[in-house]
């Protein structure tokens, strides 16, 4: 059998992939993480019981800002990084963007608030238990990212296990506003970013042993 033989014996029950099967095999994951995590809020946490009215508020709507720019940038990065050629293209680099908006929202706030009230600003009533619950809902989107990772080609393992552990972490906590009813942008920046580190940190150990292939 000749090369061209060879090729085309190999190639004749090839399938053609679609050019968003990467994007949808991510997505799978995600969404599937993301149903289990929404259920530990809806029966673990609990829905916050004024969620309606705290929808038509702004301070809502700024912890989702923050929580879901950040999944963007960390997701579109765990895509890009899911190739054998992959780079970060930038998106990790983008995060500093929402991080440096919220901070800047955060002092606005401070200069607006008697000194006297900026402990319980940061604090708020669950700074114990927020950064490990973010992390905590994060693990099932990072399981789901891991599995969508085993059909696919990573080769910077630490970095793709960075992102995908950053774009958990930030799901995580845009479930986790359905139960927070913390307002303060101060503690939003502390508590959420420090589980979404948290996850991060995770997936940055973890990545060279489990997305190896």
């Amino acid at each position: 059998m000749n090369s061209e033989d060879l090729i085309a014996s190999l190639s004749q029950d090839l399938r053609p992939v679609s050019r968003h099967a990467l994007g949808e095999r991510l997505g799978q994951g995600v969404i599937a993480g993301g149903l289990i995590t929404l259920v530990a809020v809806v029966f673990w946490l609990g829905i916050r019981p004024d969620l309606m009215p705290a929808m038509l508020g702004a301070t809502f709507w700024l912890k989702w800002t923050y929580t879901i720019s950040l999944a963007i940038c960390a997701s579109a990065a765990a895509m890009r990084l899911a190739r054998p050629d992959g780079t970060a293209g930038g998106w990790l680099r983008l995060m500093a963007l929402p991080v440096l908006g919220l901070a800047l929202i955060a002092g606005i706030e401070l200069a607006m608030t008697p000194s006297t009230q900026w402990l319980d600003m940061w604090l708020g009533n669950s700074w114990t238990i927020c950064s490990r619950n973010v992390f905590l809902l994060a693990l099932p989107i990072f399981a789901g990212l891991l599995w969508s990772y085993r059909r696919l080609a990573p080769t910077r393992l630490a970095l793709a296990g960075t992102s995908a552990g950053m774009a958990a972490g930030a799901w995580g906590a845009t479930l986790y506003c359905l139960h927070c009813p913390e307002t303060s942008a101060l503690f939003v920046l502390t508590w959420y970013s420090l589980g979404m580190a948290g996850a991060a940190l995770l997936g940055r150990l973890l990545g060279p042993y489990l997305l190896r292939w």
